[in-house]
């Protein structure tokens, strides 16, 4: 099986020209090349879905530049560590990153490892913040939408008759938000407060 180079060329608006892009991608050896004109925020690119559709195990894909691809590194890692599960290589040909040789896997797994130290760091400095909070006595999360009035009211509403809808209408909360604060069988109880 002959393994392929794909290209893959995108510009943001028609505006722009895939001239440079193309030929860049022809003179590394593509055999085919999918092209979008389309805004990198889009998740929707039709011209990458086919590439992508194309990759076998043994292919290369190959993109002129990384930002042809995603705007966040977390995005590129995931998109290159998707093509590597696949046994497709990745070449930028701008950036210098070709994941079929040792030296790109290597760069890859750097880039890789840098991106998890920082969603560790994140998620370190959010615990960090949210115990310093707890210890000041301030508690995280959302404002509580029912007071101990609302719950007092909808427990007396409830025991007069009044339809769950209404008494959440007229506490400005949704029905399953009412239950959860003052379950069907606690209502009676409440009666007695």
């Amino acid at each position: 099986m002959t393994a392929h180079r794909i290209g893959y060329a995108r510009v943001s608006t028609r505006d722009q020209n895939l001239g440079l892009q193309i030929g860049a991608l022809k003179k590394a050896g593509c055999d085919k090349i999918y092209e979008d004109t389309i805004s990198g925020t889009k998740s929707h690119r039709p011209g990458l879905g086919q590439a992508l559709d194309t990759l076998r195990d043994g292919d290369t894909l190959v993109v002129w530049k990384l930002d042809r691809l995603g705007r966040s590194v977390k995005d590129l890692l995931d998109f290159a560590g998707g093509l590597n599960n696949r046994g497709v290589g990745f070449v930028s040909l701008t950036d210098a990153i070709d994941t079929t040789t040792v030296s790109g896997r290597f760069f890859f797994n750097v880039m890789a490892s840098l991106a998890q130290m920082e969603r560790e760091l994140m998620v370190e400095r959010t615990q960090a913040g949210l115990r310093a909070a707890r210890e000041q006595g301030r508690v995280g999360g959302r404002k509580r939408i029912m007071t101990e009035a609302k719950i007092r009211s909808a427990r007396k509403l409830l025991n007069q008759g009044t339809p769950p809808r209404e008494v959440a209408t007229s506490l400005g909360i949704s029905v399953p938000t009412l239950y959860r604060w003052v379950p069907a069988a606690g209502a009676t109880g409440a009666s007695t407060q």
